[in-house]
């Protein structure tokens, strides 16, 4: 996959990153008593957890893959985009050492 960009000043936003938990209530309710942060998104696949910074994704194994997203304006240039239940839309790419890239639209 080779995808052409202009160089520019701005760089690109780290949506959120994803690790993989045995049990998303149970992750849920650890890191919300143990950092301070707001629930943006809960299923029993996965959640979303909002900090000042950056976003945490807890994902389910063989449910979501342990990724790190990026949002970017020419997403679909990467791959076909799929909507998400959450009202987002990506594709999931690899880098050379194989790990999961989302590409997340902006």
């Amino acid at each position: 996959l080779s995808v052409k960009f202009k160089r520019n000043n701005i760089m690109d936003k780290i949506h959120h990153i994803a690790i993989e938990v045995k049990n998303i209530k149970d992750s849920i309710d650890w890191y919300t008593k143990n950092t301070n942060c707001k629930i943006s998104y809960q299923d029993n696949t996965w959640a979303m957890l909002s900090y000042d910074n950056i976003s945490l994704a807890l994902v389910l194994p063989n449910m979501h893959p342990p990724h790190i997203a990026f949002e970017k304006t020419n997403a679909e240039e990467y791959g076909e985009l799929k909507k998400h239940r959450d009202g987002t839309s990506s594709v999931y790419i690899n880098d050379p050492s194989n790990n999961s890239i989302e590409i997340l639209k902006k």
